[in-house]
């Protein structure tokens, strides 16, 4: 099927998203979304380039746009999972480029006039030193600006954010003065819910994965036990405004049960 010129669809377009944002008046969204931006290579394999840090930095771009949607749809709180503990074992040539872009985005999304508070989370202390000096900073900066709270997930991993939280609590606990074996007869959810890499995001309502893959890949795996998943087929730098409002309207359409 021959698709529309340009100058047809954007007009075509931008009808299609004002009866989106009209028909999610009233719906339920969700307060808390995860999305995981993926296929920033792949894009710009796709689009010609021959060097894949145009496909990173296409993928920078958006996210502060994707930011903008989400404080204009009156979500609370985004988690960004840009950069895996797994990612960590690239090559450095691969590697060094990606982390550079993630530098450059932490701090366009953190500059004056941003009316979000971002925090990094993740194993900062894997990264090179200069890298996490740069995260911390941009976390420290940003502490109590109010609006969007924007988790940026790098070097970050489920399981040893899991792992982390349990001997956070154990060291909180003998840091006291208590008994280990007292946390251990007592030891429940809330206690690790409460030492997660950021401490609010112990509830996610919506998970969003693009580039078609479905599968979580270790994000957010103690936050996601009750999360809605939405797939998109498009890879992260041509996630437009439409595919988002058709995420927000699959999560407004469903009724959520919690395991009951």
């Amino acid at each position: 099927m021959k698709l529309l010129p340009l100058f047809l669809r954007r007009p075509i377009e931008a009808v299609y998203e004002r009866r989106l944002v009209a028909g999610l008046v009233g719906l339920p969204r969700p307060q808390h979304v995860g999305i995981m931006v993926d296929g920033n290579r792949r894009w710009a394999r796709k689009a010609g380039h021959t060097d894949v840090r145009e496909g990173y930095r296409a993928g920078g771009a958006k996210v502060t746009t994707f930011l903008g949607w989400c404080t204009a749809a009156g979500i609370e709180h985004v988690t960004l999972f840009m950069l895996s503990d797994d990612n960590l074992g690239r090559p450095a040539e691969e590697l060094g480029p990606l982390i550079e872009v993630i530098e450059e985005t932490v701090r366009d999304i953190t500059a004056e006039g941003r009316d979000w508070e971002v925090r990094a989370i993740g194993s900062l202390d894997m990264l090179p030193a200069a890298s996490a000096r740069v995260f911390k900073e941009a976390t420290a900066a940003t502490a109590g600006r109010g609006g969007l709270k924007v988790d940026v997930a790098v070097g970050y991993g489920g399981r040893r954010e899991i792992v982390d939280a349990v001997k956070s609590a154990f060291e909180e606990h003998i840091a006291a003065g208590g008994d280990p074996a007292e946390l251990v007869a007592r030891f429940g959810i809330d206690d690790i819910s409460r030492h997660l890499y950021s401490p609010v995001a112990d509830h996610t309502d919506f998970i969003i994965r693009t580039s078609g893959e479905q599968r979580l890949s270790g994000f957010l795996l103690w936050q996601s036990a009750y999360a809605e998943m939405h797939w998109v087929d498009c890879y992260w730098p041509a996630f437009r405004h439409v595919d988002f409002l058709r995420a927000l309207r699959s999560y407004a359409n469903r009724e959520r049960r919690f395991g009951k």
